[in-house]
């Protein structure tokens, strides 16, 4: 009820900016500054530059933002595909079997993401299947990281599509791939952008697993930051932390835009 005055909600909106500032944006703006510092001494930098982004942009660090786009783009995809099938294949089941097939998707966000680098080394570092050393289990690692999310996202919009709609378009003769791509998957179009966009934005930040399993010629730009902040490069890496945070900002707010347009249709 307090909620209701005047000064309990100027209070409440006050305390969750200063707690908005003091988490996320206080890190946020030192990355900045460092970012297009030339010098930190004191409390504040001083010899502001832009070199730091010219020499990024330039150098091996936008072949870096390639590589974590393509694998995040191409992991997420993957992850997009496999948890709608999931989805749609454990969309009628009931009881203990489906409980157990939910936890089962689920298990690779539940663990560590070394664990998930760790069990990849092992399971692919001797023949019959050789990954070890390939581009092939970066994209593994990342899409077993990133599935759990997407099933669950497209799970939780087929539930809230009434089974009437099928059930119509099946009165009227319409077969079952008809249904699928015609009734079914525009009505949860949302969703699957929404699982699409989340994917993307976890790829592009994942770090444990890769760091453990990456081969010399497909480096991430998390794994590049963290060399360069291991290396004591803090402004370099600072820059190259904007520079992924920018890009995987733009990337989610194009999606978004086509998200609101399919939930319009």
């Amino acid at each position: 009820m307090l909620l209701w005055a005047r000064w309990a909600r100027m209070s409440t909106w006050s305390a969750a900016a200063l707690l908005f500032c003091a988490i996320y944006g206080l890190p946020v703006a030192m990355i900045a500054l460092a970012s297009v510092s030339g010098q930190w001494n004191g409390i504040l930098p001083s010899h502001f530059t832009l070199s730091h982004y010219t020499r990024a942009l330039h150098g091996d660090s936008a072949e870096l933002l390639r590589i974590s786009v393509f694998t995040g783009a191409l992991a997420s995809a993957a992850a997009l595909v496999s948890g709608t099938w999931a989805a749609l294949a454990l969309r009628r089941m009931k009881g203990m079997p489906k409980r157990v097939l939910d936890v089962i998707f689920f298990v690779p966000s539940a663990v560590p993401s070394v664990s998930i680098g760790l069990g990849l080394l092992v399971a692919f570092s001797q023949p019959p299947v050789l990954l070890n050393g390939t581009a092939t289990i970066v994209f593994l690692a990342h899409f077993l990281l990133i599935s759990a999310f997407t099933y669950g996202n497209v799970s939780a919009g087929l539930s809230r599509v009434a089974p009437e709609y099928g059930e119509v378009a099946e009165s009227l003769g319409a077969r079952p791939f008809y249904q699928l791509t015609r009734v079914t998957l525009p009505l949860v179009a949302p969703y699957l952008l929404a699982s699409f966009s989340l994917s993307f934005a976890l790829s592009m930040g994942e770090l444990g697993a890769t760091l453990m399993i990456y081969p010399p010629g497909w480096v991430t730009l998390p794994v590049g930051i963290f060399a360069l902040s291991d290396r004591g490069a803090i402004f370099d890496a600072s820059t190259l932390t904007m520079i992924l945070g920018a890009a995987t900002l733009l990337a989610l707010l194009g999606l978004s835009r086509i998200s609101n347009k399919a939930a319009v249709r």
